[in-house]
């Protein structure tokens, strides 16, 4: 929840308003200097991908590694450490059976429409290779496997389950790090009746029933032992509403077999859906009201499985349910609620988002090399496929994983910003304050006419007295920021993070190292354009000072080196008192 400075704590900045009367319209936001009571835990898989399975060959590739996807989430590992968590499954996990005389896979598909051109597929065979691809993966990701519950079919899911077990037994796989974390049995049963694989009448009685059913024939067939093993089963995958969390406990579903090894519950959230088409406005989505309120709902839920001792997660998530909605899931803005929504997610204590990803989707965050010859948009022919590419909010997930860090021991607020567009967070690490997030939610888009809005940010700095970690503060010399620009909120294309694009053939980055902008302490307040966001960071204690966001010295572009302010000779004035920091843009440099 946002963080409201506790009465305790001494607003050292109100000594200062005096000297600054001509910046009083400016938007204050207060920071904690030092680790708060109320911060959570931020997980380095945060934001991490759910993958449809019925094209998992075209994501990882079959003869040899897919480079462009291994490039896509491994430039998300490098800046925390560890690659995304990735769940193959959803709707076509719960249509897919395996065999023993099929080699990889075999799909079905249905006939595309301009509201979804690139359907899941209604039937699917594999086998036991079709598992072993995740050997392509990054080493060290964790991957959660679908098993089909909607056949209500035990032998089958204790096939499936097999298969998957037994393909982490691969000579390739073992040498691969990829590690089996979870199952997951059945996908959105809650919507079973309304797609027609239950009578209409289906309860969560009888799911609970159907499960433990399927479920228990599973453990027991892959010796799973309670939660502490090496795998073990992730729950629940409800769509909605409509089956929670705490009905199935009270049910009794942790009392089975199957229930007793179930580590992780998983709920499935979008802000919309375009099942049938329709126009969804950039404008409400990029809403700050609307995001606390979409995920606000799960509160209640969220509770009941941590008094568990049960981790909870989004185990599928993204914009627009149904593959997205033209201009809004593919749009730039995108970029900008994804890193709102996440965080805000993780301040309600949801572990990890997974975004959903399929071939030729509107939401995803990559599209990965396979050659579409309509329209992702309307189903229209193509005159030429459209290469590989990141996709706008691929740079929301850049700018998450950025404030997160490397050090697996991230804990963070949200702040309490009184603003209808700005959100912003704070994270710490060894109880200092290492990076602070903000966000202008306003859309900007390409038909506005004027200048373009912009937004003056003020930072006041708060802590108990004689704190190391204000003191730290009031003695730095230079803070640095990674923006994250785009044109308008509107465009498919062209932003940048940290003044590098990723939209290359490769999905690596077109320059070798990262644009930072540094800040010298001075007389202005920060100016947030709309639709924009900003990744301050703070040298950590025992840098020196100077140091960029990883501890490195930052030089600029010719090489020099920043040291305490001092650029090419000439040192900028610095206005530090009582705890308030006015930022302004004096320099860039480059972080090594």
């Amino acid at each position: 929840m946002p963080y409201s400075s506790p009465s305790s704590r001494r607003l050292l900045a109100a000594v200062v308003l005096p000297l600054v009367a001509t910046y009083v319209s400016a938007l204050n936001i207060t920071v904690p200097a030092a680790l708060p009571d109320n911060a959570q835990p931020l997980s380095t898989t945060l934001v991490s991908f759910s993958i449809e399975q019925d094209r998992w060959p075209d994501w990882t590739g079959v003869a040899a590694r897919n480079n462009f996807t291994f490039n896509a989430l491994w430039n998300y590992a490098e800046l925390t450490g560890s690659p995304p968590s990735i769940r193959v499954g959803a709707n076509s996990a719960d249509r897919t059976f395996w065999s023993p005389t099929e080699s990889l896979n075999e799909d079905s598909f249905p006939t595309p429409n301009s509201v979804n051109p690139y359907p899941e597929a209604t039937h699917i065979v594999v086998g036991n290779n079709f598992y072993n691809l995740s050997k392509y993966l990054p080493p060290g990701t964790r991957i959660t496997w679908g098993v089909n519950l909607a056949a209500n079919n035990v032998t089958n899911a204790v096939n499936m389950a097999r298969a998957i077990t037994g393909s982490f037994s691969d000579p390739a796989v073992i040498a691969s790090d990829i590690i089996l974390d979870r199952i997951e049995i059945g996908n959105e049963p809650d919507l079973y009746a309304h797609n027609n694989l239950r009578p209409s009448n289906y309860s969560v009685k009888e799911y609970v029933s159907e499960w433990q059913a399927n479920a228990d024939p599973v453990v027991q067939a892959l010796g799973i032992r309670g939660r502490s093993g090496l795998f073990t089963i992730q729950g629940a995958a409800f769509a909605n509403q409509g089956f929670t969390p705490r009905e199935i406990f009270n049910l009794g579903i942790l009392n089975s077999t199957g229930g007793k090894a179930i580590s992780t519950i998983s709920q499935h959230h979008y802000s919309g859906q375009s099942c049938k088409g329709g126009n969804f406005p950039l404008n409400s989505f990029m809403n700050k009201t609307a995001i606390r309120g979409n995920l606000s709902v799960f509160e209640p839920d969220i509770k009941a499985t941590r008094a568990q001792g049960l981790d909870y997660v989004l185990g599928e998530t993204n914009s627009i349910a149904c593959h997205g909605a033209p201009g809004v899931s593919d749009s730039a803005g995108a970029a900008l609620w994804v890193v709102d929504y996440t965080l805000h997610a993780a301040t309600l204590g949801i572990k990890e988002a997974y975004f959903h990803e399929g071939v030729g989707y509107k939401y995803n965050f990559v599209r990965p090399p396979v050659s579409l010859n309509r329209s992702i948009d309307d189903g229209s022919p193509v005159n030429s496929p459209t290469p590989p590419h990141v996709m706008p909010i691929y740079y929301g997930g850049l700018f998450i994983n950025s404030f997160i860090g490397n050090t697996g021991s991230s804990e963070f607020v949200e702040l309490d910003v009184n603003h209808t567009y700005v959100t912003g967070y704070a994270v710490y690490e060894q109880g200092h304050l290492a990076r602070v997030a903000l966000v202008n939610l306003q859309p900007w888009l390409s038909n506005t006419r004027g200048a373009r809005p912009s937004i003056d940010i003020r930072i006041n700095f708060t802590s108990p007295a004689n704190s190391p970690s204000l003191a730290h503060l009031l003695n730095s010399q230079t803070v640095s920021a990674e923006h994250l620009l785009l044109r308008y909120a509107d465009d498919k294309a062209n932003l940048t993070f940290g003044r590098r694009s990723y939209e290359t053939p490769d999905a690596l980055p077109d320059s070798p190292t990262e644009a930072v902008d540094g800040f010298l302490l001075s007389g202005k307040p920060l100016a947030l354009p709309a639709s924009e966001a900003v990744l301050i960071s703070f040298a950590p204690p025992s840098s020196p000072a100077g140091a960029g966001p990883s501890g490195s010295t930052p030089v600029s572009r010719n090489g020099t080196v920043i040291v305490a302010g001092v650029i090419s000779g000439v040192v900028g004035a610095a206005l530090c008192v009582g705890g308030v920091w006015y930022l302004r843009r004096r320099f860039s440099v480059r972080k090594l």
